[in-house]
């Protein structure tokens, strides 16, 4: 990126992954915009842009991860105080969307807050948005701006076939942890060139999973659940133990977005994953770090597609297999 380019882009970042945020800027050659996120004694948001933005395309690293409400606030004084500081365009780099799997009714007098925080993203002067792997692809619908819809796909495949390429994994399959995950599943399936199998489950009550059935052969094989987030880690360990008993030789697993509330860490542990794959869409806290979970970057693809919003260039090269 030219000099000239860097005086008309800025880089900001909230308090939620500002270290996701400098690996992106450094990536683009950039340093962090100059603004103080923090809190007034009454538990307010403060923010305070330190530097002129007038005329310039300003790009917002804040994934809306625990604590949510705090991250979204944060992000969306942000944008106001960009706005009204006369930044030509405003976009917001949200690699986690929170409040994604609350996109749809499932009973009467529910809300759809999904919706609801796309307005207020929209409201508050965002012009773009930058966001992976989302629960649901019509989320995008919600938006009233762009939205560029990133894949972490690349990102695990490059990393599974260079671990092919080191030791012998065996053959491969790509599970899919559930019907609705079956697309996530083939995309990565292609990227290794491996086949998929689809486990089948039911939901008694929310948070409680029951597998079923395991569609496709997964004997003797090297399985890797794909999925969007880990939360508890109750369904993935379930489905990892499905799969052991139906005979797989070992489970690795991967997902974008590692939430990991209690007892997710407990439960990874003890199951017979061999190695658990995330991305550092959301900051892992120390304590969470254990030698079975391994952390891809997505600075990288996050540089390029910002890049190429700033250049006027097709995002969705990006996508390319």
């Amino acid at each position: 990126m030219s000099y000239e380019d860097g005086k008309k882009l800025k880089i900001f970042t909230g308090n939620a992954n500002p270290a996701l945020a400098k690996e992106i800027a450094d990536y683009l050659g950039l340093e962090l915009g100059k603004a103080f996120v923090g809190k007034f004694n009454n538990g307010e948001i403060q923010v305070m842009i330190d530097e002129s933005v007038r005329g310039k395309d300003v790009f917002i690293v804040q994934p809306t991860s625990e604590p949510v409400n705090d991250n979204i606030m944060e992000l969306l004084i942000m944008v106001d105080a960009l706005k009204r500081a006369s930044a030509r365009h405003i976009t917001a780099v949200v690699p986690y969307y929170g409040y994604a799997r609350q996109d749809r009714k499932t009973r009467g007098r529910e809300p759809i807050t999904s919706k609801l925080v796309a307005d207020l993203m929209s409201t508050a002067g965002v012009t773009r948005m930058v966001t992976m792997d989302l629960h649901a692809g019509q989320i995008q619908g919600f938006f009233n701006v762009p939205v560029d819809h990133l894949a972490s796909a690349s990102i695990i495949a490059k990393y599974i076939n260079q671990k092919k390429s080191e030791s012998d994994m065996g053959d491969i399959v790509v599970v899919s942890p559930d019907l609705g995950g079956v697309t996530r599943a083939r995309d990565l399936a292609d990227r290794v060139g491996a086949p998929i199998a689809i486990i089948e489950k039911r939901r008694p009550r929310p948070g409680v999973a029951e597998v079923m059935n395991i569609i496709g052969s997964v004997e003797g094989k090297t399985c890797i659940i794909v999925d969007d987030i880990v939360d508890t880690a109750g369904s993935l360990c379930e489905g990892a133990n499905a799969l052991k008993r139906m005979g797989a030789n070992k489970v690795y697993a991967c997902c974008a977005h590692a939430v990991l509330t209690d007892p997710a860490i407990e439960r990874i542990s003890k199951s017979p994953i061999t190695e658990l794959i995330i991305t550092n869409t959301i900051p892992l806290a120390e304590e969470k770090n254990i030698d079975k979970i391994t952390v891809l970057s997505v600075a990288p693809l996050l540089g390029e597609a910002i890049m190429r919003i700033f250049h006027d260039v097709s995002v969705s090269r990006l996508f390319d297999k």
